[in-house]
């Protein structure tokens, strides 16, 4: 049954792994540094469809279309960045693995760290709390002196 399991999969895998080489293999590049900023732009970039995918690995019909425009791109001479701020301008932040940092995307830099702050300040406020409670005014301390003391005899 596992065996058939792992089989079944390593086939999935293989597929997959032969989809994607032959997507690539389809375009015709003048030069590997060419070639090599291909991968690294079909990998940064994130198919809006598919959410957590980049391009490359993505079988959406858009993701193929962004792959399709980043050869294009690649092929007029535009820039590695130049193609990045199209895709941002058409398909919003989202769409590059590592947004700017802007008012939006702030939240998203700075709200971790205020969750902990809150609960790291919280934790120390009933702590606070908790041990001012513990404390016993005078008369109680006296109290349980002689609590004690009537339970000693």
């Amino acid at each position: 049954m596992i065996r058939g399991l792992l089989v079944a999969f390593s086939a999935v895998f293989m597929l997959v792994f032969t989809a994607s080489a032959e997507n690539e293999n389809s375009y015709q590049f003048e030069n590997e540094q060419q070639r090599a900023t291909y991968r690294q732009l079909i990998k940064e970039l994130r198919c809006p469809k598919c959410q957590n995918q980049n391009i490359a690995d993505s079988n959406a019909p858009l993701a193929e279309d962004m792959r399709d425009r980043t050869y294009q791109m690649l092929k007029e001479g535009q820039s590695r960045e130049a193609i990045i701020e199209f895709m941002v301008a058409r398909y919003g932040d989202f769409v590059h693995y590592q947004p700017p940092f802007t008012t939006i995307t702030s939240i998203l830099w700075w709200g971790p760290l205020f969750i902990v702050i809150i609960g790291i300040g919280t934790a120390v406020g009933l702590t606070r709390k908790k041990k001012a409670a513990v404390e016993l005014t005078q008369e109680e301390r006296q109290r349980l002196e002689q609590l004690r003391k009537s339970g000693d005899e």
